[in-house]
């Protein structure tokens, strides 16, 4: 099977600039992102991230108008979006579908996701590609990995994501967690890579050798601390390693898109702030981030008391 690639910048880069992203820019960004072979563009959260934040944009908040924007410029087959079950209503979904969005992920957590199930069972009878997210992937034991992927698959959804949110995985990890979701589901895998400790390309060819068919990417790695799989590098690797990917691949665009993005959002630019390396050494959340001040000596030794309480 063909790898199915999902461009997440417009939603995963809001981290960076509070979701602030022009609809100009938006629509250019998910015009070329097409033209460049993604199957998919994720256009925003549906009402806010698992943390509320104040004063969410565009990206941040998946109005239908904006949907609608989206499905007007590269077809309604582009365009996903990504939810928390708590954030929405059962008026969403369907609102959302007519508006113009065709694939859903549906984030659901460890402990306390049945919930998720009735979202699944709603996207799915309504019409969407349903999937979901297993968010902090890197802090599941295995029972729940296995216990949750069976009940999504059940409830009807048709892909499993891994979400190394923490940056945390390495290359044993990814391939370990796509095997035993694999063995579990029988259906499609699919890796959302952070790139904390510089393994995201790593993992993602690790995920790839284990049978991952979907896989996350933004355009120069813009994401949440230190970014996501860089676009750019991942599509390279497919045009020169999968000749079925390549034949529906185009790089010109994704360059283009680079080229764009550094132009039109600062907050684009690549980044590894040390606290957020940091974060991916003790596999601990970004809402720890505020705790890691002080000289360096202070900020790991922070770290390691909030690893040990968890």
């Amino acid at each position: 099977m063909s790898m199915v690639n999902i461009d997440v910048t417009l939603r995963d880069g809001g981290y960076r600039n509070g979701f602030h992203f022009p609809l100009g820019y938006a629509l250019k960004h998910a015009k070329l992102s097409v033209e460049a072979g993604f199957d998919w563009v994720e256009i925003a959260y549906r009402k806010g991230s698992l943390v509320p934040m104040p004063g969410l944009g565009l990206t941040g908040r998946g109005d239908d108008d904006y949907i609608a924007a989206m499905a007007q410029e590269v077809g309604p087959r582009h365009v996903a979006m990504i939810l928390h079950p708590k954030n929405i209503t059962r008026d969403d979904l369907p609102a959302m579908y007519q508006a113009g969005a065709r694939l859903v992920r549906i984030i659901l957590p460890a402990k306390g996701y049945e919930p998720g199930l009735d979202y699944i069972r709603q996207a799915r009878d309504i019409g969407f590609t349903v999937g979901v997210n297993f968010a902090r992937i890197s802090q599941w034991p295995g029972r729940d990995v296995v216990e949750v992927a069976a009940a999504a698959t059940d409830a009807g959804a048709e892909f499993v994501y891994l979400a190394d949110s923490n940056g945390s995985l390495s290359p044993v990890d990814t391939a370990h967690l796509t095997t035993l979701t694999r063995s579990v589901t029988g259906g499609p895998v699919g890796l959302h890579a952070h790139n904390n400790l510089g393994l995201a390309l790593s993992n993602a060819i690790s995920a790839e050798a284990a049978g991952a068919t979907w896989m996350d990417s933004s355009i120069q790695g813009m994401g949440k601390g230190p970014g996501n799989l860089i676009a750019e590098q991942w599509l390279a690797h497919l045009d020169r390693t999968d000749p079925q990917a390549a034949a529906r691949l185009n790089l010109e665009p994704v360059l283009e898109l680079a080229d764009l993005l550094l132009a039109n959002v600062p907050e684009g630019s690549p980044s590894l702030p040390l606290p957020d390396l940091v974060l991916g050494r003790y596999d601990l959340p970004v809402e720890h981030r505020k705790e890691l001040v002080g000289r360096h000596g202070e900020v790991l030794a922070t770290a390691r008391t909030l690893a040990g309480a968890r």
